[in-house]
């Protein structure tokens, strides 16, 4: 039996106006995710559990089948898996975003999505001044990650700076703030601001019409976690295909092969057919791959309905209409598609809204419900149940 989980990361949505009161994936063209609601089992699914923050990393923890109140310590350990900084007993890791500060409030949290080759001269300028305090490391585009030796930080209330934007940057600072670990990193993030603003890599893009990466901003902390293998809890051989490095961490801590896709992004741009080609070739030497496109949280991100919708239908046509062609050399096979978390086009940033889950596989049981959507989930069979339920769920279809 092989299994194929397909993640669009924000894809569900609520209803717009715009739409005709249609929410993203009821106004997209998708006969391929139809086609596995209408010849499958449908649900909901509560990705995050109460009192958690509705982040790609719990929520992706919870569909890999780890319940995350046991397991998740933070997102920036996850994240420093992927990109090599091999996180030590005793040591913190932060995600480090590169973000966009005006006017002492945060404009933008990615920086107008600076490139990684911006970003790396910035990371080299911030690891010469801050060397005797912790370690930056590079890491895609706006996102990087900052290692420091004291895990007493991991227990500040940091904020997500994208569901900031828009806000003041010190009220929305680590806290509590006379915590002596906040004040060094309130700091740091700070003077930041002086040591980038005249970078000339931010020169550059402001005279390019861009937002200069001209403040940090860290968030997500936590240590290292303590995980049991996928393939000793499942007994499966399972594969991660995506551009983004939390599921690549949480690919590499869960002991999964991180298959590295030529154009994967991680962003609109991505490669779609590839991601595909790479998944049914994976599944030669391998029982399960999840296979995670991030490009429809950028456009719930960014408020840009046209973006999400073409992300959708990208998903559908280029990913599952190839893997519905290709699977059935496997003779036994499955295949879901889900979303990790909501991120509605009017709020700009993840809820904790239960989302729809649709899966069928080569033994043929179904319902009743013939669209993929978070309106028939609600009508299909499974009901509704805990995020991290989903993996035992699908395994015995």
């Amino acid at each position: 039996m092989k299994y194929v989980v397909v993640i669009g990361d924000g894809m569900a949505d609520y209803p717009l106006e715009e739409l005709n009161n249609k929410t993203v994936l009821q106004a997209s063209v998708i006969p391929n995710m139809d086609f596995i609601a209408s010849n499958g089992t449908n649900g909901l699914l509560k990705t995050v559990p109460e009192g958690m923050q509705p982040g790609s990393d719990v929520a992706n923890l919870s569909i890999m089948g780890y319940d995350p109140k046991k397991y998740y310590t933070g997102r920036g350990p996850l994240e420093a898996a992927s990109i090599g900084a091999d996180l030590q007993n005793g040591e913190v890791a932060f995600r480090c975003n590169f973000i966009t500060a005006k006017d002492g409030k945060l404009a933008d949290f990615n920086a107008n999505h600076i490139s990684t080759g911006e970003a790396k001269e910035l990371i080299d300028t911030l690891n010469q001044e801050f060397a005797e305090i912790g370690k930056f490391y590079l890491g895609v585009s706006y996102r990087h990650l900052f290692v420091m030796d004291n895990t007493e930080s991991a227990s500040l209330k940091s904020t997500p700076p994208h569901d900031v934007v828009g806000e003041g940057i010190e009220e929305n600072l680590l806290k509590p703030y006379d915590d002596k670990n906040a004040e060094l990193l309130n700091k740091i993030m700070r003077d930041s601001v002086e040591i980038l603003e005249d970078h000339p890599v931010n020169k550059k893009r402001v005279a390019d019409g861009k937002y200069p990466a001209n403040m940090i901003w860290l968030w997500g902390q936590g240590t290292r976690p303590n995980m049991d293998p996928f393939i000793e809890k499942y007994g499966l051989k399972g594969a991660t295909i995506t551009g983004v490095d939390l599921i690549k961490g949480l690919g590499s801590y869960l002991g999964l092969t991180n298959i590295n896709v030529p154009g994967a992004t991680g962003y609109f741009d991505t490669d779609y057919s590839q991601k595909a080609n790479y998944a049914v070739d994976t599944l030669n030497d391998h029982d399960l791959v999840f296979v995670h496109v991030e490009a429809p949280d950028e456009a719930g991100h960014a408020g840009d309905i046209t973006e999400k919708i073409k992300a959708i239908e990208s998903i559908d046509e280029k990913i599952i209409g190839k893997l519905l062609d290709e699977l059935p050399k496997f003779d036994d096979y499955a295949i879901s598609i889900l979303p990790d978390h909501a991120t509605p086009i009017s709020v700009k940033t993840h809820t904790t809204d239960a989302i729809p889950y649709a899966m069928c596989s080569t033994n043929g049981v179904k319902d009743n419900v013939n669209q993929y959507n978070e309106f028939s989930a609600k009508m299909g069979s499974l009901g509704t149940i805990e995020g991290h339920k989903f993996m035992k769920s699908f395994l015995d279809i």
